[in-house]
């Protein structure tokens, strides 16, 4: 079968760190489905395994979003059948989606959006589930609680998961919600996903906070930033809030935010499978409720650039974009 994969971790412009490969099709294990992938779209964990986890010359493909069509099933597979439209962000530990054919755990797998295309699909699951676990169940915020709850604040808010946060914030709770962008089109993007105020992450985010909510801010969902923002998220925080980060870093001086009594929270949307925890199913019940709200025009996909068939040339200019830290959305490629 058709892929893409990498032998090295090189820099994204040298013509080897992406290669177009032949590589026999999977064997579904128990509960996996085989996939017939249609479209993926590209995350900023693609480019940082590709960087970081370098293979020793062994083939590794990367692809962590992808939307296809059920071709087979394991023995032991009860949510789906051959045929069904799929789409599913995979598992960290396993090959990723950049293949024609591929192999994922049905738990882990939800119900296309009827209403959407596949590269449409394609670009919602690693961001919709990272977004819905960091609401609902990190910071617990309770899902279709519409009183008027307080004041959140979204960094990167037209980033890909930081416009999948606002949207389900925006129609699924009672929150204000205050994106920070930096750039006019993506403060368009995120306001048209639905935050009520922007401020601009590149300049002193509290004097902003001071006049976008006035009455301080009572949760924070950090997708990028966490370190350099982290003094203004103390100051701006009212006292017992709370904070959810996504972002990379070594380390954090959280000692600022003891005074508050403000709690830190970590959002992994890989931990279920890499552990493989015995709820990893609750991503199939969140992805298909996510397809539901999709249908019913609740929520949007956030794709809003495709560059064309799946294959090395087209994947290099995805992590580059990705790499450059100003996509809107997300970045999808359609077809083989």
């Amino acid at each position: 079968m058709r892929a893409v994969a990498y032998r090295r971790s090189l820099p994204i412009d040298d013509a080897e760190s992406l290669l177009d490969v032949e590589l026999p099709v999977p064997e579904p294990g128990p509960r996996d489905l085989l996939v017939r992938v249609e479209a993926v779209a590209v995350n900023p964990v693609d480019h940082k395994v590709r960087q970081n986890a370098d293979p020793a010359g062994e083939l590794k493909v990367l692809g962590w979003d992808a939307a296809g069509t059920v071709v087979a099933v394991g023995a032991e597979v009860e949510l789906f059948e051959v045929g069904d439209e799929v789409y599913y962000a995979g598992a960290l530990d396993r090959p990723g989606a950049n293949s024609r054919f591929h192999a994922v755990d049905e738990r882990i797998v939800g119900p296309k959006p009827a209403t959407l295309s596949f590269a449409e699909a394609a670009a919602l699951p690693l961001t919709a589930l990272t977004a819905w676990e960091g609401l609902f169940e990190r910071l617990g915020l309770r899902n279709g609680g519409l009183e008027r709850t307080g004041t959140l604040l979204v960094t990167a808010a037209a980033g890909g998961v930081g416009s999948m946060v606002v949207q389900l914030a925006r129609t699924l709770t009672g929150l204000d919600v205050v994106g920070t962008a930096s750039r006019p089109e993506s403060a368009e993007f995120a306001r048209r996903m639905g935050a009520h105020r922007i401020v601009d992450h590149r300049r002193p985010l509290a004097p902003q906070l001071a006049e976008a909510a006035p009455g301080g801010v009572d949760y924070v969902f950090g997708t990028a930033g966490t370190v350099q923002h982290l003094a203004a998220y103390a100051e701006v925080l009212n006292p017992f809030g709370q904070i959810v980060s996504i972002d990379d870093f070594d380390s954090l001086d959280i000692g600022v935010l003891k005074s508050k009594s403000v709690s830190f929270h970590w959002e992994f949307m890989f931990t279920r499978s890499l552990f493989r925890t015995p709820d990893r199913h609750r991503q199939h019940h969140i992805l298909a409720q996510v397809a539901r709200l999709v249908d019913r025009g609740v929520l949007t996909t956030t794709a809003t650039r495709d560059l064309g068939p799946v294959n090395a040339a087209n994947l290099r200019r995805a992590h580059e974009i990705m790499e450059a830290g100003t996509a809107i959305g997300k970045v999808t490629l359609t077809g083989f």
